[in-house]
């Protein structure tokens, strides 16, 4: 899978997170086929932090299979937590989602013929 390929698919699969819900790095890669491939999706989604598409594509709803905002950094400031606060998600923690009451799986909530 070349990158570009591997690049769309992540956003596809971001694409279709709805809000007020998270999913992880590596949920997204196991939806994908690429089962260890956490940080791929990262770069992916780092991709996007100079580009227009940014605002396109639903980055901020992508967090650590902890639920920490790893990816905060490249939003500036507070503004993943704040969209994500305005999207009705929930914190345990400062920078933590309360993953039990927030996480959406690709695997279960998606066909994987959005991949195609």
């Amino acid at each position: 899978m070349a990158k570009n390929d591997f690049n769309e698919k992540v956003y596809k699969v971001v694409d279709h997170i709805p809000a007020g819900r998270v999913t992880s790095y590596g949920a997204i890669a196991g939806f994908i086929g690429v089962k260890s491939g956490a940080r791929m999706v990262g770069y992916a989604l780092n991709q996007l932090a100079d580009q227009p598409t940014e605002a396109a594509v639903p980055a901020h709803r992508v967090v650590n299979r902890l639920g920490q905002l790893t990816g905060r950094a490249y939003f500036g400031g507070d503004a993943m937590r704040e969209r994500l606060e305005q999207e009705g998600v929930t914190f345990s923690e400062d920078y933590t989602v309360d993953m039990e009451k927030h996480f959406w799986d690709p695997s279960i909530e998606l066909n994987p013929e959005i991949l195609k």
